[in-house]
């Protein structure tokens, strides 16, 4: 293997292209600005060019800078991640989740896990997501369950728990004050479970009728859960996951205000950085999630619609 430059020299450069100041990245680093100028001056001879352009107390990062900094803050994050894991020995393992799943399965999924297996260290975190996302370079999860196309970068892994299909629900009582009208079609009582209304949007032009209905009229809120609990309450139609929604159709406390289940193209994945794989926790509740996902029920009048 070819020589590295001194890791030292490496951590000063890495801060410093960050904060664009020596005498910040000395803060950050806890040494003497003129201990990260020695550093960052080693570094420029080892690799033979100029990293920065000095400007009286202005800095700017060279092309060569540019490329070096670029990487160097990737690996000095992969490498910040490892340790943290290593730390952490046989602590918990940190998992990120939207609201809206966590409430109507994940959370009953992981206290089961617990009871099986005795297994107390599965740290649950519920963030309220507009998308789901996770970036676990900047946040400090060991992994998340989150609702995605299947698209994830390659340092990563994950399995796919179950998919996501559409079905538009409403209480009873909702659709026995419509009449004989379609709650859907002869009103303005959609409920929206997102800003953008994307999932009604979704699921009308995937049955052919989208310009027949004041998709944007409407009351809208910000999780999936909030517009369930407002049709079960009776306020009008919300757009439900049917996998998350078969209890409350089973129990009576909401009813199909359409027949035609639409897949919206995304799943739910358990996904984790590669070094999470370390972590002596994580194969028995991948194991266990995949095993307690939610089964689609193919309930009799139902039209699936991919």
């Amino acid at each position: 293997m070819s020589r590295l430059p001194p890791l030292y020299a490496l951590r000063a450069f890495e801060s410093a292209s960050r904060q664009l100041s020596f005498t910040r990245a000395a803060q950050e680093l806890n040494i003497t600005q003129s201990a990260v100028s020695r550093h960052i001056k080693t570094l420029e001879q080892d690799l033979g060019c100029l990293l920065f352009e000095r400007r009286g107390p202005n800095l700017k990062l060279t092309p060569t800078g540019l490329i070096l900094a670029k990487d160097l803050s990737s690996a000095f994050a992969d490498m910040q991640g490892v340790c943290d894991l290593v730390r952490s020995g046989r602590g918990c393992l940190r998992l990120k989740a939207p609201s809206t799943l966590t409430m109507r399965w994940l959370m009953a999924a992981i206290e089961a896990y617990r009871v099986a297996t005795g297994e107390n260290r599965v740290q649950l975190t519920s963030v309220w997501m507009d998308v789901d996302f996770v970036d676990f370079r900047s946040e400090p999860y060991d992994c998340a369950v989150i609702l995605a196309d299947g698209e994830f970068p390659s340092d990563c892994a994950s399995v796919r728990l179950f998919d996501e299909w559409l079905v538009p629900v409403c209480a009873p009582r909702y659709q026995r004050a419509c009449g004989g009208e379609d709650p859907i079609f002869g009103g303005d009582g959609l409920l929206h479970a997102s800003h953008d209304c994307r999932d009604w949007r979704l699921w009308l032009d995937r049955i052919g009728r989208l310009a027949e209905v004041n998709w944007h009229a409407g009351k809208r809120f910000e999780t999936l859960d909030a517009g369930i609990s407002a049709a079960v309450q009776g306020f009008g139609v919300a757009i439900g996951d049917l996998s998350l929604v078969q209890d409350q159709i089973a129990s009576g406390q909401l009813v199909f205000a359409n027949r035609a289940v639409v897949r919206s193209g995304l799943s739910y994945y358990l996904v984790w950085p590669r070094r999470s794989e370390a972590h002596d926790v994580l194969a028995g509740l991948r194991h266990h999630l995949g095993a307690v996902a939610p089964v689609l029920p193919r309930l009799e009048g139902l039209t699936f619609l991919n």
